[in-house]
């Protein structure tokens, strides 16, 4: 049914804390039952099998890239695949990278006042950027449910995600600072001869991407992504002329990698020249699937998750989302 949406409101969201509940109260208002602002996972998921039932096709979600997953997870578990709802992204957390790419542009009142203008004019879907949903699956591990969001990263990146949770580091920044406070942190514990020795040295790690296959062996860092874009012009990852670029983009980077300083420059500025494409230390593409095998906790917006006592974990792209624009 078109011309109606639901909020997915999360009032712990650090924006929303300090925003009051003039908000809120004025959303519950106009929305009634569609407005959702659940005490937990479990009733998060209750609201949207409900809202699936009803044949929801559009769902603003109020929070950080946290309570984004969240919902995406519970969309995967009870839309259908051909049947998915339209999201609307409204930035109101600690993390907010996926707003950056496929956010709905402005939140609050000011969002609240357009959806319902859209809404109206059955007109929610008028202006969408597509992008697919990254699922984490854990093959052997019985029970245990998929979950889903859109940035995914190891080893290195772990690390520098425990860096940025740390209160001297969140409470003065705004995550996606604080994740490159972090990273220039975690550079400097490279300074050091004992730092340097344990970071570069990596985690286990194994992959096979497409025809890409790494067998387990140390890895200073690994990414993937179903974004497409992210702050500050950063975009770590390259694929062969010609080969798609659309699903999960993802890098890997062996342990005690040759040019680390200049390559982190480099990427950290998108550019990704020849040199740095040859270099075997070094290692991206796209693909719609990728196997893992690892021995520590990976991260998946921004939440840190074991791979479970099989150490197996396979990423894996939903079916296209519509990510509303305003």
């Amino acid at each position: 049914m078109t011309g109606r949406f639901a909020l997915v409101y999360n009032p712990r969201s650090r924006r929303n804390v300090n925003d009051g509940s003039l908000y809120a109260r004025t959303a519950r208002s106009h929305l009634g039952e569609n407005f959702i602002d659940p005490a937990d996972r479990a009733h998060l998921d209750n609201h949207i099998a409900d809202l699936a039932a009803r044949q929801m096709d559009c769902i603003a979600i109020d929070g950080g890239d946290g309570t984004v997953s969240d919902v995406m997870t519970a969309v995967h578990r009870h839309y259908a695949p051909d049947r998915l709802p339209a999201l609307a992204i409204l930035p109101s957390g600690n993390t907010n990278l996926i707003a950056g790419d496929v956010g709905f542009g402005m939140r609050g009142i000011e969002a609240l006042e357009h959806l319902l203008t859209l809404a109206a004019s059955d007109t929610l879907r008028r202006n969408v950027r597509r992008r697919s949903g990254l699922v984490v699956e854990w093959p052997e591990a019985d029970g245990r449910e998929p979950v889903v969001g859109m940035f995914h990263g190891a080893a290195a990146f772990t690390r520098g995600i425990e860096l940025a949770h740390q209160p001297a580091i969140l409470n003065h920044y705004a995550h996606e600072t604080a994740v490159v406070v972090s990273f220039l942190s975690s550079v400097a514990q490279l300074l050091t001869r004992r730092s340097r020795q344990e970071w570069m040295q990596g985690d286990p790690i194994g992959i096979k991407a497409g025809k890409t296959v790494r067998p387990q062996e140390n890895c200073f860092l690994f990414l993937s992504t179903t974004l497409q874009h992210l702050p500050y012009g950063i975009w770590p990852f390259w694929t062969d002329h010609g080969a798609r670029d659309d699903v999960i983009n993802y890098l890997h980077v062996a342990a005690s990698p040759s040019r680390l300083l200049r390559t982190a420059v480099t990427l950290l500025r998108g550019r990704h020249p020849g040199w740095l494409r040859r270099n075997p230390d070094y290692c991206s593409g796209c693909e719609a699937r990728i196997e893992m095998t690892l021995t520590s906790d990976f991260v998946l917006d921004g939440e840190v998750l074991s791979p479970g006592a099989s150490g197996r974990i396979t990423l894996s792209s939903t079916a296209p989302i519509d990510f509303i624009q305003a």
